[in-house]
């Protein structure tokens, strides 16, 4: 960004920022009202015992400093209501505190807390088609930095009350005490008011265009971390660097200008005051000198002229928070507002075991309007029967799986699973029905029994039986403690094989009666491969959909041996269905049927050969 668009959108993004920051704290105070009614009833507490300070200060002067001078002594009974008075007044003011500060940090780190469950809620409500549209970094400084930023002005938000309560009372307190002094002292309101409003007009933009850098610098450390292998193994780790060096340079230089502006008005806000109190004694002294004030009237206006002042700084700094809340709060609040969430009905799936029975009827979709990828598609799968998606690639073949498992919805026609609109089933009916594996597996950082169940209430028997079933009993047996070994972050203590397996059992293990493989097979080796199929067709017991009775299988697919094992294959191209029948049938009656799974198939004996060569 140019030094010129730089200046231009900082002044967009300053207009209105003050309104927009009242609004936010509206909401806050709607959210959290007792919570803020006892910082504030603190932070007042702590604003009157303030001035009272000033009062006893006068009242000592009076009554225990001068007659101490005139008389040449000072009454015990005197001197112990005086230190009364101010171990009084400190300690109901330590009071104020406390209950000032623990209240903003309880509504600040509730709303915080409130605001990110409400961001992960709707991120898992919202359909795969939106978060495709939305970089994983900008969602992780939504659910992040952005929260932070949107209550940032909670902490001086009690402060700022309490202090203008303060600054009313000290204001009445001068003008009780001395009309004359006090109104000079308060010709110094002026001029903080106007550093104040210059401050923040310089500041908010440049404070506003730090908080989205943060996002952007957030967004492509999240890119290099999750891509580490493609950057070493194409040797990219200088420009990444790079990359993310000029974003953080930008990030720096941005809030290094705030800090400027900062250091510029700090020193004239702490400075104006002072001026104040110098005139206030400087025309004090000749009213005490000509009779006309008390001198404890002159010390108690000029030490409230001290702490008036730092109520008007305390709402600076609450008015300081704005830009960047009011940032955050509209990143937040338009994920909130988002209307990308799938509707759900209110129907259930049928309980019992057997496989589903699964029908596509007339769906079109594209992930553009302009760019469709499935038209027109029709097909059923009866109950307990396996069927093959083969086609070239683009040919929509993981975007019909997606389909099923209502991932998207299409844009024209229906899914049913046992005569069922999918789109009809109340919220998680459909995942008690149907399970999808897909090709490239997430593991979490969690046991092996953690990545299987998922929380589920699932005993230790059927996570063994759903892992012989996947062929992973056998090395999951191996492991250094069974069931109990730490996997690692997305599982990088197994082989990707070893990977699809754990997760093909995680599938199993809830007993689907819709199986749908989305070439969740294609790191085993084929003789793996044959015996996962063939377990899954025989439905062992606690297998599949359990009670010894086969589920229904879509299976995505490009071996021939895995393509041989299903009752029917459908060949798709551009988005169709072209052809459909068995595989022996389909290698005669479709010549571009054949030339893809041999091409496939040859490709997979050379890279064998190879592999077999090099290990001689």
């Amino acid at each position: 960004m140019s030094s010129n668009a730089a200046e231009q959108r900082t002044q967009d993004l300053g207009r209105g920022s003050t309104r927009a920051g009242f609004a936010v704290l509206g909401v806050a105070i709607r959210r959290e009202p007792w919570v803020f009614a006892v910082s504030t009833l603190g932070s007042l507490l702590f604003g009157a015992l303030t001035v009272a300070d000033a009062w006893v200060l006068g009242w000592s002067t009076d009554h225990v400093l001068l007659p101490a001078f005139r008389d040449g002594e000072i009454g015990v009974d005197i001197l112990v209501v005086v230190v009364a008075l101010f171990l009084g007044v400190a300690l109901l003011r330590a009071v104020g505190i406390v209950a000032r500060r623990l209240g903003a940090g309880i509504m600040q780190y509730r709303l915080q807390a409130r605001s990110r469950r409400e961001v992960t809620r709707r991120y898992l409500e919202l359909p795969m088609a939106w978060h495709q549209q939305h970089p994983t970094g900008v969602l992780l400084s939504n659910a992040n930095s952005d929260v932070e930023a949107a209550w940032g002005p909670i902490a001086p938000l009690p402060m700022a009350v309490g202090t203008v309560a303060m600054m009313v009372i000290a204001v009445a307190q001068m003008l009780l005490a001395d009309v004359v002094m006090a109104l000079i002292g308060l010709l110094i309101f002026p001029l903080v008011i106007a550093t104040n409003v210059v401050y923040q007009r310089l500041s908010q933009g440049w404070a506003t265009r730090a908080q989205e850098l943060r996002a952007e610098v957030s967004e492509i450390a999240h890119e290099s971390f999750d891509g580490a292998m493609v950057v070493k193994t194409l040797g990219r780790e200088q420009e990444e660097t790079g990359r993310f060096a000029a974003k953080s340079r930008e990030l720096r230089d941005v809030n290094t200008r705030v800090g400027r502006i900062r250091a510029a008005f700090d020193p004239t806000l702490a400075a104006l005051p002072n001026l104040g109190v110098l005139v206030v004694l400087a025309v004090g002294v000749q009213r005490v000198g000509a009779g006309q004030t008390e001198p404890g009237d002159l010390v108690t206006i000029a030490y409230l002229l001290t702490i008036v002042s730092f109520p008007i700084r305390s709402i600076g700094w609450l008015l300081g928070e704005f830009p960047r809340s009011v940032v955050g709060y509209s990143r937040v609040d338009a994920v909130l507002r988002t209307t990308g969430q799938m509707p759900y009905g209110e129907r259930t799936m049928p309980r019992g075991a057997g496989g589903a029975h699964l029908e596509v009827g007339d769906v079109e979709y594209g992930y553009h309007a302009s760019q469709p990828l499935l038209g027109g598609l029709s097909f059923a799968v009866s109950p307990g029967r396996t069927v093959a998606l083969v086609g070239p690639t683009a040919s929509g073949k993981s975007t019909i799986t997606a389909l099923i498992a209502r991932l998207v919805d299409p844009d024209a026609g229906s899914i049913r699973v046992d005569g069922i609109d999918v789109r009809d089933l109340a919220p998680g009916e459909l995942a008690r029905t149907i399970a999808v594996v897909p090709q490239t597996p997430f593991l979490f950082d969690d046991t092996v029994r953690g990545n299987v169940t998922l929380g589920a209430d699932v005993d230790d028997d059927a996570v063994w039986d759903a892992l012989r079933v996947a062929q992973a009993e056998t090395f999951v047996a191996a492991l250094p403690r069974g069931l109990d070994t730490p996997l690692g972050e997305r599982g990088t203590s197994l082989s990707g094989g070893q990977r699809q397996r754990i997760s093909l059992a995680r599938a199993l293990v809830r007993r689907p009666r819709l199986l749908v493989l989305d070439d969740a097979t294609s790191a085993v080796d084929p003789d793996v491969e044959a015996k996962i199929l063939g377990a899954l067709r025989d439905a062992t017991p606690r297998g599949g959909s359990g009670d010894g009775v086969p589920a229904t299988l879509v299976v995505v697919a490009y071996r021939k041996a895995t393509i041989s094992l299903a009752d029917e294959v459908l060949y798709l191209d551009r988005g169709r269905i072209v052809g459909s029948g068995t595989h022996d049938a389909l290698l005669t009656a479709s010549p571009g049927y054949a030339r893809l799974v041999n091409a496939y198939e040859e490709h997979s004996d050379h890279a064998s050969s190879l592999s077999t060569e090099a290990a001689h």
